[in-house]
C-alpha cells in the first residue's frame, strides 16, 4: 500500500488542489469511455459530477475543522442522494420500447462516490476505486455483451401490418422448439403502416443464436420490424 503524506489528509492549498485535480482526472478517464459510446453523459459530465462531489467533501472538512462540528459526512450523504436526480436523466426509453441509460446512471453515482472519496483525502479508496470503475465500464462491457449474445432468453420488440399477423410470430415459435415465455401488445410509436407491436419473451433452442433468430422472424410474412430490447 502506498503512503499518503499527512500533509495532503489535511485542508490546505496543496491538498486542495492535488484533490480537485486527481478528481478531474479520474473523472475524465472513466468519462471518456461513455463520451466515445456517445452517451448522455460524457467526458465533461463525469469530470463535472467527480470535481463537485469532491469539492463537496473539502468544505465539509473544512467546515468541521473551523466550526468543530461532530457530524464530517453530512454534506457528502445529501451528494450521494442527489446524484440520483442527475442519473435518472441519463436513463430513458426509445420508441421501441428500449430502456438504455442504466450504466451511465450508476457510473455517474459511482463517480460521484470517487469523488467524495478524493474530496476527504481518501486516496487509497478512490485510486482502486477508480481502476475498478475504469475496468467495468471497458473491459467487463464486452464480457456483458458476450454473455447476453449466448443467452437463451431473447426479449423481442415486433412490429406487424396487421394483428392477425400475430399468429404468424407464434406459429414460428411453436414449430422451431422455442418456449413463449410472456407477450405484451403494445401501441407502435410510429404509425408507418404498423397497426400493432408487441414486447414477446422467447426462450431459444440451443443450436439458435439470436441473430438468426431475428433475422428468421424478419422473414415471416406481416412482420415489418424486429428488434431485441
Amino acid at each position: 500500500m502506498f503512503t499518503v503524506p499527512e500533509i495532503l489528509r489535511e485542508v490546505n492549498i496543496l491538498s486542495i488542489f492535488v484533490r480537485l485535480s486527481l478528481a478531474v482526472l479520474f473523472g475524465g478517464i472513466i468519462g471518456i469511455d461513455r463520451g466515445r459510446k456517445r452517451r448522455p453523459a460524457g467526458f465533461r459530465t463525469y469530470m463535472l459530477v467527480c470535481l463537485g462531489a469532491a469539492l463537496v467533501m473539502i468544505t465539509n472538512q473544512y467546515i468541521s475543522d473551523l466550526y468543530n462540528l461532530a457530524d464530517p459526512a453530512r454534506l457528502g450523504a445529501q451528494v450521494i442522494s442527489g446524484i440520483g436526480f442527475l442519473g435518472a436523466g441519463t436513463i430513458i426509453v426509445t420508441g421501441h420500447y428500449q430502456v438504455i441509460g442504466l450504466t451511465t446512471a450508476a457510473g455517474l453515482w459511482a463517480s460521484a462516490c470517487m469523488g467524495l472519496a478524493v474530496g476527504v483525502g481518501f486516496y487509497e479508496g478512490a485510486v482502486i476505486a477508480g481502476i475498478f470503475i475504469f475496468f467495468i465500464l471497458i473491459i467487463f462491457h464486452r464480457l456483458d455483451n458476450k454473455m447476453l449474445s449466448r443467452s437463451r432468453v431473447l426479449d423481442l420488440f415486433v412490429e406487424f401490418e396487421q394483428t392477425e399477423h400475430l399468429s404468424n410470430l407464434i406459429d414460428y415459435v411453436n414449430n422451431n422448439n422455442m418456449k413463449l415465455s410472456s407477450l405484451e401488445l403494445v401501441k407502435p410509436r410510429i404509425s408507418n403502416g404498423t397497426s400493432m407491436a408487441a414486447l414477446i419473451t422467447v426462450r431459444l433452442p440451443r443450436k439458435m443464436g439470436h441473430l438468426q433468430a431475428i433475422q428468421s422472424m424478419e422473414s415471416l410474412k406481416g412482420i415489418r420490424f424486429v428488434e431485441e430490447v
